[in-house]
């Protein structure tokens, strides 16, 4: 049982939360001295903390989700300082087993079967679990996160788990990488995090930065979810709009939230290598096409 040091909203002596009152086990809550108290292992520590700490605290009303980011941040270290435990364990989860990193499973295979070419590109990488799989299947991978430290963090781990990822810090409205240099570029989970018209100036630099292709995936929500960061939601009629906006081939479709693919240079009437809704040259209709 291990205490960290992080600030937390209201709290009672040991306040248990919404895993206890289920008969779940609990991983983390608020002790009599208000600080967040775990007992999580480091052969345990893995992405799946998010979910844990959303569970136990987040939802009962304990902890704000403006400290989420930085009481994740103080478990890991408090667990696992050199975080490489961490990432292994999240690399290695199985998705039968559920949680918060089997919940992007699915999310990061199809991401990695979408990729076309040698050179690839993540926009808000965040930790860089999809990095380092595109960089285990044999990509060039260059990972942008506008944290410096997390775009450190990844860099170091990459290299020591043997799948070395080139990282930047930069803004994915303004990304710091010449023109035309690689040939898949992401933005997997990132456009929900950013105001509405940001996903405009987004997609502009992904097909600045993109010789082939332009691939976004967004969670759908009915509302966003503060204690992921999430300041908007998405659905179908928002990627096609920014799809048609373009000006290029694309398409539109659901699978465990929401994907808009964009083909530079390739015939209207191919589609990419999964089933799509939509499919159109772009252009067509009243959205207001992208300045490229």
């Amino acid at each position: 049982m291990t205490p960290c040091r992080t600030p937390v909203a209201t709290a009672a002596p040991s306040v248990e939360g919404a895993a206890a009152r289920r008969g779940v086990r609990q991983r983390l809550w608020i002790d009599a001295d208000g600080r967040v108290r775990h007992r999580i292992r480091r052969g345990e520590i893995s992405n799946d903390l998010a979910g844990w700490i959303a569970d136990d605290l987040v939802a009962p009303g304990l902890l704000e989700p403006a400290a989420f980011e930085e009481t994740f941040v103080a478990v890991v270290r408090d667990v696992d300082p050199a975080w490489t435990a961490f990432f292994r364990n999240t690399l290695a989860h199985d998705p039968e087993h559920g949680g918060t990193t089997a919940g992007m499973a699915p999310v990061h295979r199809r991401a990695t079967e979408l990729a076309v070419g040698p050179d690839v590109v993540e926009l808000g990488c965040c930790f860089g679990f999809l990095s380092l799989r595109l960089a285990a299947a044999g990509h060039r991978v260059t990972a942008v996160d506008l944290v410096p430290g997390t775009a450190r963090l990844l860099a170091s781990v990459s290299r020591t788990l043997g799948t070395p990822v080139t990282t930047l810090a930069g803004d994915a409205r303004r990304v710091p990488i010449a023109g035309g240099s690689a040939d898949t570029v992401f933005a997997v989970h990132l456009l929900e995090h950013l105001p509405r018209g940001s996903d405009a100036a987004v997609i502009v630099e992904m097909l600045r930065v993109a010789r082939q292709r332009v691939v976004v995936a967004v969670p759908f929500e009915d509302e966003p979810n503060p204690t992921w960061g999430h300041v908007r939601t998405f659905d179908l009629a928002d990627l096609d709009a920014l799809g048609m906006a373009t000006g290029l081939p694309y398409t539109v479709d659901d699978h465990h939230g929401g994907w808009l693919v964009v083909d530079r240079g390739r015939p209207a009437t191919s589609a990419p290598r999964v089933a799509a809704v939509k499919c159109r040259p772009g252009g067509v209709g009243g959205a207001k096409p992208l300045r490229i």
